[in-house]
């Protein structure tokens, strides 16, 4: 049965610019049926963690903006597991803003934290996984990631150093991370064995966490702890609202996990992919006998290969001679973009906005 001093906190609160034109301002991608399997990529995060603990120990952090698409999504959620950020100041001050409400709620939480925009193939070997180092942090002053099975050389994600002996079972120490590495220091890497990929799936004691705030990012929790009788009341979001922005903008990766002397990792291989671009999409998602993904309606395609397609459902879509490229038509935006130069996306978004307004994006 569920633990029910498990909870779990989804982070949806970016804006996926890199997943543009889908992915705008007014709706950002964990909001979208990105796979075309009817469900939001948050909706599948949520229901995935339900075989973890229940709805109600499910938490969701995201900008205000989105206070009412995540209930559109969640239904289940009361407007208390909704926190609403009034400013976008990294990963840290979300992390701490949940740790203290957790803790006013139950000072034994064992918490998750997790984004709402990954891929899991493998579900049940995923949550094998968490109850593993659910099991550790509850019994262990740690802080604890799980580290990916590196199946590339990618440049775009952060990697673990960890040492090969365990502590216990399948927890091992991590030794230090290292962001986004050049080509030939991840190929080194990959070559080692010993790093993972950090998947930003954390696992902790709120007790455990908010002491290594208080010992490594005091600053957060001087801003965000001083009237903690607010939290889990009618005034936690006037009192959030007020002092949010005076956060440090910071990831807690570089808040506390490079600094902490007790983080550990548990390497995992699940299926996981961090949607980050369209070509992460195209490698994740079914490909038709010419390699193309494809989320369209009507259709008739002629020697066309490696592409990542997606139309509205009700247009007729017409292509010939095209190969490794990412056609997006969002009705006022079509993009046709080489998928080799799908970095390049969230620039072109900046010159947009500058040449069309915030309209666009």
């Amino acid at each position: 049965m569920p633990n029910n001093n498990n909870y779990v906190a989804i982070m949806a609160g970016g804006v996926g610019s890199r997943f543009w034109p889908a992915s705008r301002t007014a709706t950002p991608k964990q909001f979208l049926d990105i796979l075309g399997i009817g469900k939001s990529l948050l909706r599948m995060t949520f229901e995935r963690f339900l075989a973890l603990c229940p709805a109600e120990n499910i938490f969701v952090v995201t900008n205000g903006i989105y206070r009412e698409l995540v209930k559109e999504h969640l239904p289940e959620l009361s407007d208390n597991q909704i926190l609403c950020e009034p400013s976008r100041n990294n990963t840290a001050p979300c992390v701490a803003y949940t740790a203290l409400k957790l803790k006013a709620l139950n000072a034994e939480a064992n918490l998750v934290i997790a984004p709402s925009d990954h891929i899991i193939l493998n579900e049940a070997r995923f949550i094998e996984a968490l109850v593993t180092a659910l099991d550790f942090t509850k019994r262990n002053n740690a802080l604890l990631t799980l580290g990916i099975q590196p199946t590339r050389p990618d440049t775009g994600y952060g990697y673990i150093n960890y040492q090969k002996a365990p502590v216990e079972g399948e927890v091992h120490p991590v030794i230090r991370f290292t962001e986004k590495p050049p080509l030939e220091q991840a190929q080194s890497f990959l070559a080692s064995g010993d790093y993972l990929w950090n998947a930003g799936i954390f696992i902790w004691k709120v007790e455990h966490l908010l002491a290594a705030f208080s010992r490594h990012a005091k600053e957060i929790l001087d801003v965000l702890d001083a009237e903690p009788e607010h939290y889990n009341t009618s005034t936690e979001q006037a009192y959030i609202d007020r002092v949010y922005p005076n956060t440090l903008s910071i990831s807690i990766d570089y808040a506390i996990m490079e600094k902490a002397d007790n983080v550990f990792t548990i390497p995992s291989s699940f299926g996981w992919s961090d949607l980050g671009t369209w070509a992460s999409l195209h490698s994740e998602a079914e490909h038709d006998a010419q390699n193309n993904v494809m989320n369209l309606g009507p259709h008739l395609l002629h020697n066309v290969n490696n592409c990542l397609l997606r139309a509205p459902k009700d247009k007729l879509v017409v292509i010939t001679d095209l190969e490794d490229y990412i056609v997006v038509d969002e009705e006022d935006i079509l993009l046709i973009h080489p998928k080799s130069k799908e970095q390049e996306i969230k620039k072109i978004t900046e010159a947009i906005g500058n040449q069309f307004g915030a309209g666009f994006l």
